[in-house]
């Protein structure tokens, strides 16, 4: 079984593009796209995927918070957070949430690849530049 992938970010072209991306690698499936945080709590808890890539600036509720309500229901997911935001705040914040990954969108696609690897097998993984 591959790993299956939720992506929450408000742009759809950022969506369309990691869809896109991901979907070449022959083990990883995006099962869903949520445009704000509402909307990825809600598919989390529908569609229970692996991974849930998590934009943190988003409509209707942030990342930090979806992030949160999806690990209260569902402690096995995990969330990687991918942000314009290098602030240390930003990365604490999403952290404490429960995060287990933090990524920054000028980021080549391999790291976000090694990032979904990287929590899937129990650790975290932070952009070198942070």
């Amino acid at each position: 079984m591959g790993i299956r992938v939720l992506l929450a970010d408000d742009h759809k072209i950022v969506r369309q593009g990691l869809r896109a991306l991901l979907e070449k690698q022959p083990d990883i499936e995006v099962v869903a796209e949520s445009e704000n945080g509402r909307n990825a709590v809600r598919l989390a808890a529908e569609m229970a995927p692996d991974v849930v890539i998590m934009d943190i600036s988003m409509p209707d509720l942030n990342g930090v918070e979806a992030a949160k309500q999806i690990l209260d229901k569902s402690p096995d997911i995990k969330i990687v957070a991918l942000s314009i935001h290098s602030d240390a705040l930003f990365v604490t914040e999403m952290l404490k949430s429960g995060a287990a990954g933090y990524l920054l969108k000028d980021c080549a696609f391999e790291e976000l690849v090694r990032a979904i690897r990287t929590v899937l097998d129990n650790k975290t993984y932070l952009s070198p530049s942070i």
